[in-house]
Protein backbone atom coordinates (compact mmCIF):
# COMPACT_ATOMS: atom_id res chain seq x y z
CA UNK A 1 0.00 0.00 0.00
CA UNK A 2 1.39 3.51 -0.87
CA UNK A 3 2.18 6.19 2.54
CA UNK A 4 -0.97 7.70 3.36
CA UNK A 5 -1.89 11.12 3.19
CA UNK A 6 -0.85 12.43 6.80
CA UNK A 7 -3.03 14.88 8.55
CA UNK A 8 -1.16 18.03 11.45
CA UNK A 9 -1.18 16.54 14.29
CA UNK A 10 -0.07 17.08 17.97
CA UNK A 11 2.53 15.67 19.80
CA UNK A 12 3.22 16.69 23.86
CA UNK A 13 7.13 16.96 23.67
CA UNK A 14 7.29 14.74 27.45
CA UNK A 15 5.56 12.18 26.44
CA UNK A 16 7.07 8.90 27.24
CA UNK A 17 9.72 10.49 29.86
CA UNK A 18 7.46 8.98 32.19
CA UNK A 19 7.77 5.23 30.68
CA UNK A 20 11.93 5.84 30.70
CA UNK A 21 13.45 2.94 33.06
CA UNK A 22 17.27 3.81 32.29
CA UNK A 23 18.59 7.54 33.48
CA UNK A 24 21.63 7.16 30.82
CA UNK A 25 23.62 10.35 30.41
CA UNK A 26 24.18 12.23 26.86
CA UNK A 27 27.73 12.55 26.59
CA UNK A 28 28.89 14.48 23.46
CA UNK A 29 32.12 12.38 22.94
CA UNK A 30 30.03 9.45 22.88
CA UNK A 31 27.58 10.71 20.89
CA UNK A 32 26.19 11.04 16.85
CA UNK A 33 22.94 12.63 15.85
CA UNK A 34 20.75 10.92 13.29
CA UNK A 35 18.39 12.99 10.96
CA UNK A 36 16.28 9.58 9.55
CA UNK A 37 14.96 10.07 5.99
CA UNK A 38 14.18 13.71 6.34
CA UNK A 39 13.25 13.24 2.14
CA UNK A 40 10.93 15.56 0.22
CA UNK A 41 9.30 11.93 -0.70
CA UNK A 42 8.38 11.13 3.21
CA UNK A 43 8.07 14.14 3.88
CA UNK A 44 5.52 15.42 1.05
CA UNK A 45 3.31 12.81 2.72
CA UNK A 46 2.17 15.02 5.66
CA UNK A 47 -0.91 17.92 4.49
CA UNK A 48 0.20 20.84 5.89
CA UNK A 49 -2.99 22.63 4.66
CA UNK A 50 -5.49 20.13 6.54
CA UNK A 51 -7.25 21.11 9.70
CA UNK A 52 -5.81 19.28 12.73
CA UNK A 53 -6.84 15.75 13.76
CA UNK A 54 -9.09 16.17 16.93
CA UNK A 55 -9.15 14.34 19.94
CA UNK A 56 -11.87 11.80 18.98
CA UNK A 57 -10.19 10.76 15.62
CA UNK A 58 -7.15 10.15 17.43
CA UNK A 59 -7.40 8.85 20.73
CA UNK A 60 -4.35 8.76 22.79
CA UNK A 61 -3.05 7.65 26.44
CA UNK A 62 -0.87 10.64 25.94
CA UNK A 63 -2.44 13.68 27.71
CA UNK A 64 -5.20 15.34 25.21
CA UNK A 65 -3.84 18.91 24.33
CA UNK A 66 -5.95 19.67 21.09
CA UNK A 67 -4.38 22.07 18.76
CA UNK A 68 -6.30 24.86 17.16
CA UNK A 69 -6.73 24.97 13.78
CA UNK A 70 -3.52 27.62 13.58
CA UNK A 71 -1.37 24.74 14.68
CA UNK A 72 1.46 23.82 12.47
CA UNK A 73 1.73 20.12 13.45
CA UNK A 74 3.88 18.43 14.69
CA UNK A 75 6.05 17.75 11.20
CA UNK A 76 6.76 21.86 11.64
CA UNK A 77 8.03 21.50 15.01
CA UNK A 78 10.28 18.63 14.00
CA UNK A 79 11.89 20.10 11.19
CA UNK A 80 12.24 23.15 13.38
CA UNK A 81 13.70 21.40 16.29
CA UNK A 82 16.17 19.09 13.91
CA UNK A 83 17.69 21.94 12.59
CA UNK A 84 17.95 23.30 15.66
CA UNK A 85 19.63 19.78 17.23
CA UNK A 86 22.13 19.61 13.67
CA UNK A 87 23.65 23.03 14.46
CA UNK A 88 24.48 22.71 17.96
CA UNK A 89 25.81 19.17 17.52
CA UNK A 90 28.23 20.73 14.16
CA UNK A 91 29.14 23.35 17.22
CA UNK A 92 30.40 21.05 19.50
CA UNK A 93 31.72 18.62 17.28
CA UNK A 94 29.14 15.99 17.37
CA UNK A 95 29.16 13.82 13.95
CA UNK A 96 25.75 14.51 12.20
CA UNK A 97 24.76 11.55 10.08
CA UNK A 98 21.73 11.57 7.34
CA UNK A 99 19.79 8.27 6.14
CA UNK A 100 18.61 8.86 2.31
CA UNK A 101 16.77 5.97 0.22
CA UNK A 102 18.30 6.06 -2.94
CA UNK A 103 15.92 6.45 -5.64
CA UNK A 104 14.66 4.15 -8.78
CA UNK A 105 15.97 0.57 -6.37
CA UNK A 106 15.94 -2.09 -8.14
CA UNK A 107 13.92 -5.43 -6.96
CA UNK A 108 16.51 -6.94 -5.68
CA UNK A 109 17.63 -4.33 -3.08
CA UNK A 110 14.07 -3.03 -2.40
CA UNK A 111 12.65 -6.73 -1.72
CA UNK A 112 9.83 -7.01 0.77
CA UNK A 113 9.41 -3.26 1.03
CA UNK A 114 7.77 -3.26 -2.32
CA UNK A 115 5.11 -5.90 -1.06
CA UNK A 116 4.37 -3.19 2.00
CA UNK A 117 5.03 0.29 0.57
CA UNK A 118 5.34 0.22 -3.58
CA UNK A 119 8.26 1.10 -5.46
CA UNK A 120 9.86 3.71 -3.49
CA UNK A 121 11.15 7.31 -4.30
CA UNK A 122 11.02 7.46 -8.12
CA UNK A 123 14.04 10.22 -9.06
CA UNK A 124 16.56 12.03 -7.12
CA UNK A 125 14.34 15.38 -6.36
CA UNK A 126 12.19 12.93 -4.24
CA UNK A 127 15.35 11.38 -2.34
CA UNK A 128 16.78 14.73 -1.43
CA UNK A 129 16.88 15.85 2.11
CA UNK A 130 14.66 18.67 1.99
CA UNK A 131 16.17 22.53 1.73
CA UNK A 132 15.38 23.24 5.11
CA UNK A 133 17.80 20.18 6.84
CA UNK A 134 20.20 20.21 3.89
CA UNK A 135 23.68 18.24 5.18
CA UNK A 136 26.33 20.95 5.97
CA UNK A 137 29.71 20.17 4.92
CA UNK A 138 31.25 17.66 6.66
CA UNK A 139 27.91 15.60 7.64
CA UNK A 140 27.83 12.13 6.32
CA UNK A 141 25.22 11.07 4.29
CA UNK A 142 23.98 6.95 4.26
CA UNK A 143 22.05 5.30 2.13
CA UNK A 144 18.94 3.58 3.53
CA UNK A 145 17.82 0.20 2.38
CA UNK A 146 15.71 -0.75 5.11
CA UNK A 147 13.71 0.66 8.55
CA UNK A 148 16.96 0.19 10.05
CA UNK A 149 19.60 2.78 9.64
CA UNK A 150 22.29 0.18 10.10
CA UNK A 151 21.22 -2.19 7.79
CA UNK A 152 23.58 -2.18 4.45
CA UNK A 153 25.63 0.78 6.07
CA UNK A 154 28.77 1.25 8.03
CA UNK A 155 27.09 3.11 10.57
CA UNK A 156 27.66 0.89 13.06
CA UNK A 157 31.72 0.55 11.82
CA UNK A 158 32.04 3.90 12.04
CA UNK A 159 30.22 4.90 15.78
CA UNK A 160 32.68 1.57 16.99
CA UNK A 161 35.95 3.30 14.98
CA UNK A 162 35.09 6.13 16.68
CA UNK A 163 34.50 4.82 20.19
CA UNK A 164 30.85 6.06 19.79
CA UNK A 165 28.46 4.49 21.39
CA UNK A 166 24.95 7.27 21.96
CA UNK A 167 22.96 7.34 19.16
CA UNK A 168 20.71 10.16 19.10
CA UNK A 169 17.57 9.74 16.13
CA UNK A 170 15.10 12.35 14.88
CA UNK A 171 13.22 12.16 11.97
CA UNK A 172 10.51 10.61 10.07
CA UNK A 173 8.65 8.35 10.92
CA UNK A 174 9.18 7.65 14.42
CA UNK A 175 7.21 4.02 14.71
CA UNK A 176 9.00 2.66 11.25
CA UNK A 177 12.63 3.31 10.75
CA UNK A 178 13.41 5.46 14.11
CA UNK A 179 11.96 2.57 16.09
CA UNK A 180 13.57 -0.11 14.49
CA UNK A 181 16.88 1.91 14.12
CA UNK A 182 16.68 1.89 17.92
CA UNK A 183 16.10 -1.74 18.64
CA UNK A 184 19.01 -2.48 16.30
CA UNK A 185 20.88 -0.02 18.10
CA UNK A 186 19.82 -1.84 21.43
CA UNK A 187 20.69 -4.96 20.48
CA UNK A 188 24.62 -3.55 18.99
CA UNK A 189 24.82 -2.17 22.39
CA UNK A 190 24.36 1.78 22.08
CA UNK A 191 22.67 3.69 24.07
CA UNK A 192 19.87 5.06 22.30
CA UNK A 193 18.32 8.91 23.02
CA UNK A 194 15.07 9.03 21.04
CA UNK A 195 14.56 12.47 20.54
CA UNK A 196 10.44 12.14 19.54
CA UNK A 197 9.49 15.69 19.60
CA UNK A 198 11.89 16.35 17.08
CA UNK A 199 9.47 13.28 14.69
CA UNK A 200 6.61 13.36 12.88
CA UNK A 201 4.67 9.88 12.08
CA UNK A 202 1.54 8.63 10.39
CA UNK A 203 -0.23 10.23 13.43
CA UNK A 204 -0.31 11.05 17.25
CA UNK A 205 -1.11 7.28 18.20
CA UNK A 206 1.71 5.97 16.37
CA UNK A 207 3.76 8.30 17.55
CA UNK A 208 2.88 8.18 21.10
CA UNK A 209 3.36 4.69 20.85
CA UNK A 210 6.64 4.35 19.65
CA UNK A 211 7.98 6.96 22.29
CA UNK A 212 6.54 4.52 25.13
CA UNK A 213 7.59 1.71 23.71
CA UNK A 214 11.13 2.93 22.98
CA UNK A 215 11.56 3.89 26.95
CA UNK A 216 10.16 1.00 28.28
CA UNK A 217 12.26 -1.55 25.78
CA UNK A 218 15.23 0.17 24.21
CA UNK A 219 16.29 3.15 24.71
CA UNK A 220 15.61 6.88 26.35
CA UNK A 221 12.93 9.10 25.54
CA UNK A 222 14.50 12.47 25.34
CA UNK A 223 13.16 16.40 24.44
CA UNK A 224 14.76 18.91 22.52
CA UNK A 225 15.50 21.15 25.12
CA UNK A 226 16.92 18.97 27.27
CA UNK A 227 19.50 17.65 24.66
CA UNK A 228 20.53 20.88 22.97
CA UNK A 229 22.91 22.42 26.21
CA UNK A 230 24.54 18.92 25.91
CA UNK A 231 25.31 19.12 22.27
CA UNK A 232 26.07 22.47 22.69
CA UNK A 233 28.80 21.54 25.00
CA UNK A 234 30.73 18.95 22.99
CA UNK A 235 34.95 19.59 22.56
CA UNK A 236 34.24 20.89 18.67
CA UNK A 237 37.95 19.63 18.21
CA UNK A 238 36.33 16.25 18.21
CA UNK A 239 33.88 14.70 16.11
CA UNK A 240 32.77 14.90 12.72
CA UNK A 241 36.48 14.89 11.11
CA UNK A 242 37.72 11.73 13.40
CA UNK A 243 34.39 10.04 13.06
CA UNK A 244 35.02 9.87 8.88
CA UNK A 245 38.14 9.25 8.86
CA UNK A 246 38.29 6.46 11.36
CA UNK A 247 35.20 5.08 9.82
CA UNK A 248 35.66 3.35 6.38
CA UNK A 249 38.37 1.54 6.90
CA UNK A 250 36.91 -0.65 9.62
CA UNK A 251 33.93 -1.39 7.70
CA UNK A 252 33.00 -4.62 6.41
CA UNK A 253 32.56 -4.80 2.01
CA UNK A 254 28.70 -3.59 1.21
CA UNK A 255 26.95 -4.94 -1.41
CA UNK A 256 28.09 -4.11 -4.87
CA UNK A 257 26.62 -0.44 -6.29
CA UNK A 258 26.22 0.74 -2.16
CA UNK A 259 26.92 3.81 -0.96
CA UNK A 260 28.35 3.13 2.29
CA UNK A 261 28.80 6.41 3.71
CA UNK A 262 29.49 10.05 1.73
CA UNK A 263 30.70 13.03 3.21
CA UNK A 264 29.26 16.23 1.97
CA UNK A 265 31.73 18.12 0.25
CA UNK A 266 32.01 21.97 0.21
CA UNK A 267 30.08 23.49 -2.07
CA UNK A 268 27.72 21.17 -2.95
CA UNK A 269 24.53 22.34 -1.52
Amino acid sequence: MPIPRIRPYSFEADTGHADNVTSWRLEPRRAVLLVHDMQSHFVSMFDRTAEPVTPSEAPSEAPSEVPSAAHAGQLDVAIESIGRLARAARRGGVPVVYTAQPPAQRPVDRALLTDFWGPGPADRQATGIIPQLAPDEGDTVLTKWRYSAFYRSDLGARMAAEGRDQLVITGVYAHIGCLTTALVAFMEGIQVFFVADAMADFGRDDHVMAARYVARRCGQVAATEAVLPVLRGADPDQGAAAFESAALGSAGPGAAGDRVGERVAAGRR
